[in-house]
């Protein structure tokens, strides 16, 4: 879809291992050497963990790219094998015999100790060619006990200089603590090197982002900006397959506006339709809001659709400062299925009303009562501004020809440096919004009741006549 628009030759951003999109940061690159140096020193057993996502997978395929031809590999995929099976894989992989052999019933007799001695005579008949072997298992911590065990074994097969078979375990990161219980003393004793892939920093997100946009060919037409690429971070904590989601997303979202920069409001608004946890506790309360805030506030204020190819997002509008903020941040804000059904009403009951010791709160929307918006638009922008950690509240007020208005608050505040702040933060994502901060008494519908303090906006919403 964007990859013709933007000139790419291919996904830049795919979830699918490919070795060449590697980007070697320090630790990746530090594993890379290891596990080359294990292979070419006939280390034994090693064992690499990381998060979900790190790129372990797509570690091994590059290894494997790399090893030379005289060096025979066998790679497991699928950890759920019975012990049988794994050797059977093994010696496939080898060579050692054929795929159409392996799925014959031929083989079923064959007992365990008799697959063993087959990969033993396998090994010993490479060592007259200096040829060696390596076996890499993917998701190891998902290996059933006598898996492993049976794993233990092989790595005895051995001459009195050298081990034959080189065993390489890559894992999430409880497959260090499965290794460590009782059962597995032996096996982990066996353990020469152990890594941890961690997370990328933010510059290497950074550097990551540019590696796969200019391997896949279309790095000059489109690109990050630096801000954008610290939300990309923030989003992701540096783990690559979240990196790859995100910037998938946000390139999509940029395509619909003809955008050849990414901005950070593409990028928030790309994790918020993935709903993405964030991982970086310290910008936790307000990355979600400024994704979900304007596009609940969109829900409730215009009405239109718009679809992008397959996928399609929901935009409905009812106002012009919500416009006019999606035309700043060059990015049309985007609803996500909420927990209301549409249409579906407000429970009975469900009016918030502010605490009586608030002294000032956010007006996030107004609408009249027998408007367009519906009950379940409120609903909506209730749940959104709920699920992003804001406290929300409604407060009906009556302005006489003006007819009755309902409005939706964020925010209970006692003191406004607070307040002022957390509006400061909406703005930067949306800097024409008409969300702002009001007296608690204004927002509840006493009128006449204005804040002195200089930072409260004494007024009805633009929406309001």
């Amino acid at each position: 879809m964007y990859e013709s628009y933007y000139g790419f030759a291919e996904k830049p951003f795919s979830l699918t291992p490919d070795p060449k999109f590697l980007y070697r940061s320090q630790s990746h690159a530090n594993a890379f050497d290891l596990l080359q140096y294990a292979v070419r020193r006939r280390e034994g057993f090693v064992v690499v963990t990381g998060d979900i996502g790190t790129g372990k997978t797509t570690l091994c395929r590059a290894l494997l790219e790399q090893i030379d031809r005289t060096t025979f590999t066998a790679l497991v995929l699928n950890p759920f094998l019975t012990e049988e099976d794994l050797l059977k894989r093994i010696l496939q992989d080898f060579g050692a015999i054929s795929r159409d052999e392996a799925e014959s019933s031929r083989l079923a007799h064959v007992s365990k100790r008799e697959r063993i001695d087959a990969i033993y005579d396998f090994l010993l008949s490479l060592i007259p060619i200096k040829a060696s072997a390596v076996l890499i298992i993917d998701e190891a911590q998902n290996l059933p006990l006598p898996v492993l065990e049976q794993i233990r074994i092989l790595s005895n097969l051995e001459t009195d200089k050298e081990k034959l078979l080189q065993i390489i375990l890559v894992g999430q990161l409880n497959l260090q603590t499965l290794l460590r219980s009782p059962e597995l003393r032996q096996l982990d004793q066996r353990v020469s090197i152990r890594y941890e892939l961690k997370p990328l920093d933010p510059e290497a997100v950074s550097a990551y982002v540019a590696h796969r946009l200019t391997i896949a060919g279309g790095h000059a037409s489109v690109s990050f900006t630096p801000k954008a690429l610290r939300q990309v971070h923030r989003w992701s904590g540096g783990i690559p397959r979240l990196i790859n989601l995100i910037c998938d997303r946000a390139l999509l979202a940029g395509f619909s506006i003809r955008a050849s920069r990414i901005t950070p409001e593409i990028v928030a608004h790309a994790a918020g339709s993935l709903d993405v946890q964030r991982r970086s506790p310290r910008s936790l309360r307000w990355l979600a809001p400024q994704v979900s805030l304007f596009a609940a506030a969109a829900l409730v204020l215009f009405s239109s659709s718009l679809a992008v190819g397959a996928t399609a997002y929901l935009y409905q509008r009812f106002g012009a400062g919500v416009i006019a903020a999606s035309k700043d941040s060059r990015v049309t804000p985007g609803a996500r299925p909420g927990s209301v059904a549409p249409g579906a009403p407000l429970a009975p009951g469900s009016e918030r009303r502010l605490p009586a010791d608030a002294a000032f709160t956010i007006l996030v929307s107004s609408h009249r009562i027998d408007g367009p918006a519906t009950p379940a638009d409120v609903a909506a922008l209730t749940d959104w501004l709920e699920q992003s950690g804001l406290r929300v509240f409604h407060a009906e007020v009556d302005l006489g020809s003006r007819g009755r208005w309902q409005r939706v608050l964020a925010g209970a505040y006692t003191h406004p440096e607070m307040a002022r702040r957390d509006v400061e933060r909406l703005k930067m994502i949306a800097p024409r919004s008409d969300a702002h901060l009001v007296s608690a008494a204004l927002a509840t519908g006493v009128v006449g009741t204005v804040s002195r303090h200089p930072d409260v906006v004494g007024r009805h919403t633009g929406t309001e006549p």
